[in-house]
């Protein structure tokens, strides 16, 4: 299957899971979501996952965007060791690569 890659500038968003457990966000633009939807996917993921590379600054990690059934988006985890290395945090804008690896 192809990769497909998004580059884009997005604000980190905070959600709580639990009073215990927070969790940072991004949202992936409409356009990128659209496309990552209909491309069909031969491993089911749970949850509607799609497995991504994703880069910030000169962080790399591999982890999966996520279905948001609000904001009708993907959203992409974005890790306290990805924000403490780029000194990042919710609130602040960041420039964003994700390429699709299923």
């Amino acid at each position: 299957m192809p990769e497909s890659t998004y580059t884009f500038t997005a604000t980190l968003w905070q959600w709580s899971a639990k009073e215990s457990t927070t969790w940072v966000f991004v949202t992936l633009p409409k356009g990128a979501s659209d496309e990552i939807k209909d491309v069909p996917r031969p491993h089911k993921r749970g949850f509607g996952s799609v497995r991504v590379a994703a880069m910030i600054g000169h962080s790399r990690w591999s982890t999966s965007v996520f279905p948001d059934n609000e904001s009708g988006c993907y959203v992409l985890p974005v890790k306290k060791a990805i924000r403490v290395a780029e000194g990042i945090d919710a609130g602040d804008d960041a420039d964003i690569t994700v390429t699709t690896m299923d």
